[in-house]
């Protein structure tokens, strides 16, 4: 997280300043971390900027998450832009684990600081009913990307003829009052059964001749995306782009929406945040893509 933490210091005019941590390990594997001039914390407002793309790093920040708060510290804020469990949010059959929850309990109980509870920045969590999966003992603020694709669409040399597409119905009633106090049309997808597949389908919404936009909350193999896409240009629409707060993107899968990609060429721009900084680093420089940093929203939500 080392370039956005950057970026977020800039874009705070160095009100920020950035701390060193040693990530180092053991022989046997385990961490053995040091936090650089401890001393200097005391009295200062502290932030821990993190991420939780894969399980492996979860256990070394969470010691280092927990160890800041006691530092004597005025405040603690762990900025966690994205909640990686947030598909796992629910138990529908007898043995599933919600593994949101566990992770939600986990932060629940970091120890408190000098200033109270814990508080911590997430973007665009899965499911809107997870901020209920967080204890008294933590203070969960929750933002959006949404705002800096406003910003980017109003860039575009065709902004007066782009409406924005929701894959489902869950992704319409999350974001769709958004766009709409901005003044944007609206086309809604939905997915039916036919036999043994799952078919996009219109629901509601005129693609002819528009620049359609796909929004969602994250982006993981991207098939839905895609069987979207397909249909929009099936029904006329003039160009398709899709945004995602969070490309998870695992196996490698952005590499489906390049030029050279299966299925994912229609696609004329893709934007993703910063906040899975292995998809950044891995679709730099790599068309359709185009990374919207959330920096200037981090340092605005950090200002004590």
């Amino acid at each position: 997280m080392e370039p956005l933490a950057r970026k977020v210091a800039e874009e705070s005019d160095h009100m920020v300043e950035l701390g060193q941590i040693d990530w180092r390990t053991f022989p046997d594997g385990f961490p053995d971390l040091f936090i650089n001039d401890a001393y200097d914390v005391r009295d200062r407002h502290v932030a821990f900027l993190g991420s939780f793309h894969t399980p492996e790093v979860i256990f070394e920040q969470l010691s280092i998450i927990y160890s800041l708060p006691k530092m004597f510290v005025a405040s603690f804020t762990l900025v966690l832009p994205f909640f990686p469990t947030g598909t796992a949010e629910r138990v529908v059959r007898e043995g599933e684990v919600a593994t949101a929850v566990t992770l939600a309990r986990i932060l629940s109980n970091i120890p408190p600081s000098r200033g109270g509870p814990t508080s911590t920045i997430i973007f665009d969590i899965h499911a809107l009913q997870e901020r209920f999966y967080f204890g008294d003992s933590i203070l969960p603020c929750f933002e959006s990307g949404i705002p800096l694709l406003l910003d980017r669409l109003n860039e575009l040399e065709d902004s007066n003829n782009v409406v924005i597409a929701y894959p489902d119905e869950g992704a319409y009633k999350r974001f769709n009052s958004f766009f709409a106090a901005a003044g944007y049309e609206c086309i809604v997808c939905t997915k039916v059964r036919e036999g043994t597949k799952r078919i996009v389908k219109l629901k509601e919404g005129e693609p002819i001749g528009r620049h359609v936009v796909i929004v969602d909350d994250l982006v993981q193999s991207g098939s839905t995306l895609i069987e979207c896409q397909k249909l929009l240009h099936r029904l006329g629409a003039a160009k398709v782009s899709a945004y995602a707060t969070h490309g998870v993107f695992p196996n490698a899968s952005w590499k489906r929406f390049t030029s050279t990609g299966a299925g994912g060429q229609g696609f004329s721009n893709f934007w993703i945040t910063d906040s899975c900084p292995q998809t950044v680093e891995a679709v730099r420089d790599a068309e359709p893509f185009e990374v919207l940093s959330l920096a200037r929203a981090i340092a605005d939500a950090l200002e004590v």
